[in-house]
């Protein structure tokens, strides 16, 4: 019997440029459209009592496209919590952020940190948010933690499992994921939360992020709930 139940679901938002390059526009105006994607997926999330989604916004590996795409990529993410703000405090929103924002520009780690403090206390919903993110910088950052608490005795090299390391995650207050989708029709994980995308669903559509609309989110729950989750368990027919 299927488990149908979604507490967290992580998105790959892909397909930005080439949505754009299709139309003749330059790759920054599918970045634009992709944003205004966001909401409204978001919404289709709380419509279905999802706590958590997770969002692939910016990879460490980003930083490699050209200057001026990257400067508004942050102008458009800037924008859009001035944007939300507002409507995720009303719905009772938690904005999260996985990786290291230290590099950021300053005036988007300002906006970011306020989102944080403003939405702190909040715990309807869960807006997570990786920027400045790798899952393999992510798993180093976690064995330096716990190699430290090792070397100051406070940890027992013996006593290292699983949920010792996930402690140590981004997403260590957070659910399991149970649905990983990824627009554009690419089928790989891109450094995207590879400890914790061990026994999640995958999805991989290809429809370019900026049409990616609440009807083709809905299509994906409802494949999800014709998906068995056995865990590597044998389930009698």
């Amino acid at each position: 019997m299927a488990n149908n139940q979604i507490n967290h679901v992580a998105l790959i938002m892909d397909g930005n440029g080439r949505w754009a390059k299709k139309r003749g526009l330059p790759r920054t105006a599918g970045h634009e459209e992709g944003c205004k994607r966001i909401i409204e997926i978001f919404d289709a999330v709380k419509a279905n009592h999802i706590y958590c989604m997770t969002l692939y916004a910016f990879s460490t590996e980003n930083w490699n496209r050209p200057k001026s795409e990257i400067t508004l990529l942050f102008r458009y993410l800037d924008k859009f919590f001035k944007d939300n703000i507002a409507d995720l405090m009303r719905d009772g929103v938690r904005v999260q952020v996985m990786g290291d924002i230290t590099r950021l520009p300053k005036h988007t780690q300002k906006t970011v940190l306020e989102a944080l403090n403003k939405t702190k206390d909040n715990n309807n919903y869960v807006f997570n948010i990786a920027l400045n993110y790798g899952s393999r910088q992510e798993l180093v950052k976690a064995t330096k933690e716990i190699a430290e608490l090792v070397k100051e005795n406070k940890l027992d090299i013996n006593d290292i499992d699983e949920q010792t390391i996930s402690d140590h995650l981004y997403t260590s207050n957070l659910p399991p994921i149970d649905l990983m989708i990824r627009t554009s029709g690419e089928q790989r994980l891109s450094n995207y939360l590879l400890y914790q995308l061990a026994y999640s669903e995958f999805i991989f559509t290809k429809t370019y992020w900026p049409d990616f609309t609440k009807d083709k989110f809905e299509e994906c729950l409802k494949e999800y709930a014709t998906r068995d989750r056995r865990y590597g368990k044998i389930v009698e027919e």
